[in-house]
């Protein structure tokens, strides 16, 4: 069985598929990023899901594609937690940029690619090889226009009352 992964730092989406490439289940849980969680709760979040833990013997390959994985310390953190849990798998670990590239681009072409959710980001891929002209300060320092500098700003404009208050009241009721 093979498992591709999408995380981001709100949800991940998993498929797996079989030898022929054949879907085999869609599952989801809470992201993984392995930035802003612990190893209790990034195994915690695997035990808890239905299908992932009655397949984990099955899964000969892992591609998973996540968040806060642009380094070598956070993608062998990830490396290390994914080998116990699923312990006939062979896993590799990038950064989310990659399954927008892979979903995107053809193979040996070119591309911009940019992701917005609750972070955000931007790169250039030659074919071969990403690039990323601004290094990440994180979502908290840089991600303007992702989920979490809107809803950041949404709730400042709520408390320090700038937001109309007809919106106010039906914002407080929610």
């Amino acid at each position: 069985m093979i498992l591709i992964v999408d995380s981001g730092a709100t949800k991940s989406d998993w498929i797996a598929l079989n030898n022929n490439g054949d879907q085999l289940f869609l599952t989801q849980t809470l992201g993984l990023s392995p930035e802003v969680l612990t190893r209790e709760v990034i195994e915690d979040r695997l035990a808890n899901n239905f299908e992932l833990s009655k397949n984990k013997e099955s899964v000969e390959q892992l591609y998973f594609y996540g968040a806060g994985c642009g380094t070598d310390r956070m993608k062998n953190f990830l490396k290390e937690i994914f080998k116990d849990f699923f312990p006939n798998a062979k896993a590799e670990v990038r950064e989310d940029t990659f399954a927008a590239i892979y979903s995107t681009t053809k193979i040996g072409h070119q591309g911009i690619v940019c992701i917005l959710g609750t972070g955000s980001n931007c790169s250039y891929y030659d074919g071969h090889q990403l690039f990323q002209k601004v290094t990440s300060l994180g979502y908290i320092l840089m991600d303007d226009g992702s989920g979490n500098f809107f809803g950041r700003k949404l709730l400042r404009d709520y408390y320090f009352h700038k937001m109309p208050q007809d919106l106010g009241i039906r914002f407080a009721k929610e």
